[in-house]
Formats: structure tokens, C-alpha cells, sequence
């Protein structure tokens, strides 16, 4: 694991850097906000966290770790000061820092924070903005209750004779390089819910736990920003690389929303035929195709040129 350590003070460097290595950390040091910038551009995915103090010449302690988020989001980026204020935490906390620790500290707060800022940093890929936002507001109980949805499920068409054409690895990169982490962003961009992956399906919810007017219309630009950001992916990629084509299936209607699960294992999701029919939908689709519903298409009419398919049959919905 690497971390970073960023401070004006060499004292402040040498002796962060002698307390973490002891941690097992591979430590890196920076004398200021550019340079730790650079570092980070330069080892974009192999710096796990990021200490900055607040009070630095030149680019400042925040400004410096809102840069590195923007290279990487994953990184874990804690602020250290001397100078702790209300309106500094506030401004922290709402730039996306995920610790803020106080001078002086001692070793052990210091690597208790750095265990905890870490852990809270990967529990929250677990859960998606918008659930964490509502548990936020709500005081982490969110109920049961029924509510009109828009769900969409994306797939990788062929993807069996996929996995056994690539190794573990490409098979890996694939997957989280090429697919998950663009689609997922498409999704959160347009303020869905990324709701869950199954294997190479995404799916994503639009209307829970966050409630707006064009919910149907942002799922379906989402499918063709998807598509657009697929064909995109698949020009770039070399010809010896595998292409990647999927289809999408879309379905607006009533589900149940909440947290479903046991006492080991829970997590926020929608249940019910809306979500049934998505799922229909999407392994109908062809590569390169959307399918929606007709409740969808009601809705997104005005937006979009579509093609009626005629009445189909969907296994298991009558």
C-alpha cells in the first residue's frame, strides 16, 4: 500500500513518514500541493491514501486534495492542520474529504484515523450517493414503501464464449476498465441509483430512493449515452483486443424500494414485475439495441425515434 504524505515541514515528513512505514505503508513525501499533484498524476491507481496539511504556500491543503480527487476519486485523501476550524471541517466535508485529523495527534490516533478513513472510503462503494444521501437525511432508516420507477438493466451479449476466450486477468481488466467503470459513471451522472452488478449486468434504478419528474427520460438518454460510450470504447480498443457488445432493456413502472436482506447481509434495492420486465427486456435486446417498455416510450415519446417491435413474449410475465 502507498500513501502519500504532503507538508511544507521536512520535520513533519520524516517523522509521518518513520511512524506509517512501521504500518507497512510505502510512503511517499511531498513539500507542497503541486508536487503531490504530479506524484499522483503520475501513480494514478497505486496510491491507496493521501495526507495533506491544510496551511501550505502556495496551493493550500483543500485545493490540493479536491485536484487529486479529480485524477482519482477511490483515493482515500485525510487533512491535517493546526489550524482546525468549524468552517474548515464544513468546507472539508463538503468538498469530499474523507477524514480531518487535528494537530498534534499522537501515533496511534493517527493510524486509528487512517484505518478508519480507509475503511469508510471502501464501505461507501458499497452503497451508492444516492442511499447514502437519503440514510444521511433520514437517519439511516429508509422503509419499505411503493413507488413508481424507472429500471434498466445493461448486459454483455456473448459474454460465456467471452470469458472463455480471455485469461483471469484480461477477463478482470475487461470487465472494470472497459465496462463497469464507464457504464456506472454514465448511470450516476445522470442521477441514477447504481443498484447492483450480477455477474457482466448492471443494473440501474431511476426514481429511488430519489424522486424526480424525468425519471424515464434521464434512464433512457443514460442507455444512449451507454451505447454511444460502448461504441467509443470498442473503436479505441486494439484488434487483437475483444469487443464488447451489449444490449439494454428498460421498464418504467411500481416496485417496492428499500432495504431488503438478513442481519448479515443487507442492501438498498427495488423488487417487483417493473423490475422482472427489464430484466426480460434486456436479454431480448440485441448488440447495440435499447428495448423499453411501452409505459417507458409514453413518457420519452417526445424525446426519441423509436421502433415499435410488435407484441413479444416475456418468460415468466403475462
Amino acid at each position: 500500500m502507498s500513501l502519500l504524505v504532503v507538508d511544507d515541514e521536512e520535520g513533519v515528513r520524516r517523522s509521518l513518514k518513520k511512524v506509517l512505514e512501521r504500518d507497512g505503508y510505502r510512503v511517499l513525501l511531498a513539500e507542497d500541493g503541486s508536487r503531490a499533484i504530479g506524484i499522483v498524476g503520475d501513480n494514478p491507481h497505486s496510491i491507496e491514501t493521501v495526507m495533506s496539511d491544510y496551511k501550505m504556500p502556495g496551493i493550500d491543503g483543500l485545493e490540493t486534495l479536491i485536484e487529486i480527487g479529480k485524477i482519482n476519486p477511490e483515493m482515500t485523501r485525510i487533512m491535517l492542520t493546526g489550524y482546525a476550524t468549524m468552517e474548515s471541517a464544513i468546507e472539508s466535508v463538503n468538498a469530499g474529504i474523507d477524514g480531518f485529523i487535528t494537530k498534534p495527534f499522537s501515533n496511534i490516533e493517527l493510524r486509528a484515523k487512517i484505518r478508519e478513513c480507509n475503511l469508510r472510503k471502501r464501505l461507501k462503494q458499497f452503497v451508492s450517493e444516492q442511499v447514502f444521501s437519503e440514510m444521511w437525511k433520514e437517519g439511516s432508516q429508509i422503509t419499505l414503501k411503493k413507488q413508481k420507477a424507472t429500471v434498466l438493466f445493461s448486459d454483455i451479449r456473448g459474454f460465456t464464449a467471452l470469458s472463455e476466450r480471455l485469461n483471469v486477468e484480461e477477463l478482470c481488466e475487461m470487465l472494470n476498465v472497459h465496462y463497469f467503470s464507464p457504464l456506472d459513471a454514465i448511470i450516476c451522472g445522470q442521477n441514477g441509483t447504481l443498484d447492483k452488478h450480477v455477474g457482466d449486468s448492471i443494473m440501474g434504478v431511476f426514481g429511488a430512493p430519489l424522486t424526480f419528474e424525468d425519471d424515464a427520460i434521464r434512464a433512457v438518454v443514460c442507455a444512449v449515452e451507454m451505447m454511444d460510450a460502448i461504441d467509443k470504447i470498442n473503436s479505441d480498443l486494439s484488434e487483437t483486443r475483444q469487443k464488447i457488445p451489449i444490449g439494454i432493456g428498460i421498464s418504467t413502472g411500481e416496485v417496492m424500494a428499500g432495504i431488503f436482506g438478513s442481519s448479515r447481509k443487507k442492501e438498498y434495492t427495488v423488487m417487483g414485475a417493473t423490475v422482472n420486465v427489464a430484466a426480460r427486456l434486456e436479454s431480448l435486446a440485441r448488440a447495440g439495441q435499447i428495448l423499453v417498455c411501452g409505459d417507458t416510450y409514453r413518457e420519452v415519446e417526445h424525446r426519441v425515434q423509436a421502433e415499435n417491435m410488435g407484441p413479444i413474449i416475456l418468460k415468466g410475465i403475462e
